[in-house]
């Protein structure tokens, strides 16, 4: 009988421990478990007040984080910041190179890079400025929309190269290296970009994981394009653009789009509401837009115009609210939640 027992216990023991594990019985599923939970608050806002001099109404639109400065394109004029203390810095007014001075109108967009600061206009030219004494490189386009480019509406340059949103359905695609203190202002593109929608609106654009990422507000999606296959196909597109992969949306339309380090800084308006979300960059790469957070205010109260420019730099994510005429500097808040399990 003994005997018997023992050897039905030998069979009974290994069942019992995995029903153990299966249920949750061990000592370390007692643990809890940590939810991450990210919510914004209001830190600051930039308005013309904050502007030593200004006497003009403040029209924010593009705008660009790079090595601590805040660059802000304000109408007419591109605003410097220092986006820890948020110091202003610098008013820049025109382009200066040699003898040649060009004033600053009619901008949208700002983009820096590898010591350079890009700022595009629709009066049909990209200016190009040393990002250290803010003296002019080169400007691309004379101005004459007939010319290189039909307006400016969007520019963003990394790695090596610079794309260009200008009218309608058009990117522009250059290799930096083309813009010197020489090159001549009409430069030929190496590829051109089809969005697939478009008109006159400012394009908000970046680049991050081998892709060009344009918030296309008109296509009502998300536009991807690869770059190597930009390369590869640049002679070709010259004749048929290429076009982006992209998911469809039916009521969004993107309107900002940037990149840091983990996340994917977005903007997006939805009926008559403006949202503020943050996508984790691993996901929003491989367009599975979950976003961890979809806020359009802050705790319930000062709702978001529309955004037109997202940044950020650490904890701070700075938002270009150009209905409300101001700089949204808001601080991205980390809680981690524990929920025990009984």
């Amino acid at each position: 009988m003994e005997l018997k027992y023992i050897l039905h216990m030998k069979h009974i023991l290994p069942l019992i421990l995995a029903l153990c594990l299966f249920t949750n019985c061990s000592k370390e599923d007692v643990a809890s478990k940590d939810y991450t939970y990210y919510y914004p608050t209001d830190e600051a806002s930039i308005t013309n007040e904050n502007i030593p001099g200004s006497t003009e109404a403040f029209d924010p639109k593009g705008i660009a984080v790079a090595n601590e400065k805040l660059y802000v394109i304000n109408g007419n004029v591109l605003e410097v910041f220092n986006a820890l203390t948020l110091e202003h810095l610098k008013t820049i007014k025109g382009y200066k190179k040699g003898t040649t001075t060009i004033p600053l109108t009619s901008l949208t967009s700002v983009s820096v890079d590898n010591g350079r600061i890009y700022v595009g206009s629709t009066e049909s030219r990209l200016f190009v400025f040393d990002e250290n004494t803010n003296a002019g490189i080169s400007t691309v386009g004379n101005g004459q929309w007939w010319q290189t480019f039909v307006h400016v509406f969007g520019v963003v340059a990394k790695d090596g190269l610079v794309f260009v949103k200008e009218k309608e359905k058009s990117i522009k695609v250059f290799e930096a290296s083309q813009i010197t203190e020489t090159s001549d202002w009409n430069l030929q593109p190496i590829a051109k970009l089809n969005t697939l929608n478009g008109y006159t609106e400012i394009y908000s654009m970046d680049v991050s994981d081998g892709n060009l990422v344009v918030a296309g507000r008109d296509a009502k999606s998300y536009l991807y394009y690869n770059i190597a296959n930009i390369k590869a196909n640049g002679t070709a597109s010259m004749t048929t653009a290429i076009e982006p992969q992209k998911v469809q949306f039916v009521d969004v339309k993107p309107i900002a789009v940037s990149f840091s380090k983990d996340w994917a800084i977005t903007s997006e308006n939805v009926g008559s509401a403006s949202y503020l979300k943050l996508y984790p960059k691993a996901d929003f790469v491989k367009m599975n837009y979950k976003a961890t957070l979809s806020v359009s205010d802050i705790l319930g109260k000062n709702a978001f115009g529309t955004l037109v420019g997202t940044a950020q730099l650490e904890d701070r994510i700075f938002l270009s609210d150009n209905t409300n005429k101001k700089i949204r500097v808001i601080k991205l808040n980390k809680s981690v939640i524990a929920e025990q399990n009984n």
